[in-house]
């Protein structure tokens, strides 16, 4: 094996100024995450689409000029961008910007108003869903043994009873309305939930940081709440906004068949729902709302999948 000469290299020593000196700034977990997020292009234009879709739900209603209960008889099916010529709103160039439906109904604030309730179901079902799940999985993954196996074959038990008989059972003996669907989605939908907090904190029970808990008497209630939850987060966060979308499928769905929000209260299955049966002469009723939906929807997934990249510190840089 030829030696390499000594001569042939120098020592340059250390400079103490690069030596103190720091690569990149510090940064905490959470800064870094909505850093990575902001610089998503598609997930950032999601969220501004989601935030303008939420907004317009709530103040439409209040600025347009009709109510999403009034009728007009006399300008039934009218066409997108109408001039409203009902006598109430003489001089006032009212304009029915979606039309109207076959009792003269404003479709503009009706499809607004209906965002309102799809997006009420969908938000008060995945926070119910999220404080049960929170909850149980995180008693169920910080004990362990027998109170798991007993708490999670009730998971099961739960999880095999579909959603769609429930809503049946729950319409026969409650009436109709947003209550009702919320209870109803929130019977079955928080097993998703459990299972995945279960999962995060079995993986973090044995922890340094749990076990110093546990050592300097930290109760059980305490270490759940102040040390395990927090650090399920980031999956928390993810996985309510990958579940809001399915809510809002769910609503759309079960007032398509009739089983949801009751007449005359709209929301966007209702309105695709009365679209539908009259597709061939006004296609633009079924349209409004299956573009609503499907965008809605559409953005929230896309946001939930730059979530789950920001969240990944395996994608630090």
């Amino acid at each position: 094996m030829e030696k390499i000469d000594k001569s042939r290299f120098a020592w340059v020593g250390s400079d103490p100024e690069k030596r103190e000196g720091i690569s990149r700034p510090s940064v905490t977990y959470w800064k870094d995450a909505m850093g990575r997020l902001m610089k998503n292009k598609v997930a950032m234009v999601c969220l501004v689409i989601i935030v303008l879709i939420i907004l317009s739900c709530v103040i439409v209603p209040f600025v347009t000029p009709f109510e999403s209960r009034e009728q007009h008889l006399g300008e039934a099916n009218k066409g997108m961008f109408t001039v409203c010529t009902d006598s109430r709103y003489e001089g006032q160039n009212a304009v029915h910007i979606f039309g109207t439906d076959n009792l003269g109904r404003d479709l503009f604030v009706r499809a607004f108003e209906g965002g309102r309730v799809s997006l009420m179901i969908a938000f008060s079902a995945v926070f119910v869903n999220l404080i049960i799940g929170m909850i149980y999985g995180g008693i169920s993954g910080y004990f362990g043994g027998m109170v798991d196996n007993i708490m999670m074959r009730i998971v099961e038990v739960v999880n095999g009873i579909p959603y769609l008989i429930v809503v049946v059972l729950l319409m026969m003996v409650l009436p109709k309305g947003i209550f009702t669907m919320v209870v109803a989605y929130a019977t079955v939908g928080w097993t998703g939930m459990t299972r995945l907090v279960r999962g995060q904190c079995l993986s973090l029970k044995n922890q340094e940081f749990v076990v110093a808990a546990e050592a300097m008497g930290a109760k059980a209630g305490r270490i759940i709440r102040k040390h395990l939850l927090p650090n399920t987060l980031s999956v928390i966060i993810i996985n309510v906004t990958l579940a809001v979308p399915s809510a809002i499928f769910t609503e759309a769905f079960l007032s398509y068949i009739g089983m949801g929000v009751p007449v005359p209260q709209p929301s966007w299955g209702m309105l695709a729902q009365e679209g539908a049966s009259v597709f061939q002469l006004y296609p633009w009723r079924l349209w409004i709302p299956a573009i609503a939906i499907s965008l809605t929807m559409l953005s929230f997934n896309l946001l939930g999948d730059g979530l789950r990249d920001a969240f990944d510190p395996r994608l630090r840089r």
